[in-house]
């Protein structure tokens, strides 16, 4: 993990861990013991192909399969974290972004399944007219460092 440091503000480097961000942005930034994940979209860090979607000989998406495509948001979401010292157990607050809320059912499950705990983070699901690529799901998170991994990334 590599890190920059600006104004109070450090830049949360996953290298290899998580795909390349689609944009000039950092994947998260960490302010105090908060920690900002921009939108995780379920493309893989080694192939650069989104996770559940089916192609058709012109390269165009026939079907997806949203399970799929969670799973591949959450291990995305979770390599970013890992960069940062954490884990889905310390996120606080978490936006969904589904192209379509018939798929809602099935994301919630996947969900349930990585946010266990009596305390899971509070979230927000909307539905949006397009995502950046292939993905049909994208998850921007907030995470809250304890104080010494906090302290550590100071010293």
């Amino acid at each position: 993990m590599t890190a920059t440091q600006s104004k109070g503000r450090k830049q949360i480097n996953p290298e290899s861990r998580a795909p390349k961000a689609l944009g000039s942005h950092s994947h998260a930034v960490q302010v105090g013991s908060l920690v900002f994940v921009a939108g995780q979209g379920c493309r893989d860090a080694k192939t650069g192909v989104e996770a559940g979607i089916t192609l058709d000989a012109d390269g165009k998406v026939i079907a997806y399969d949203i399970e799929v495509q969670t799973r591949g948001v959450l291990n995305n979401l979770a390599a970013v974290l890992a960069a940062a010292g954490l884990s889905l157990s310390d996120v606080i607050d978490a936006t969904v972004f589904l192209k379509s809320m018939d798929d809602f059912d099935k994301y919630n499950k996947i969900w349930a399944e990585h946010f266990t705990s009596q305390c899971p983070p509070a979230r927000t699901t909307v539905a949006v007219a397009d995502l950046p690529g292939r993905n049909y799901i994208e998850i921007k998170a907030i995470a809250m460092a304890n104080e010494s991994t906090e302290q550590g990334d100071r010293e």
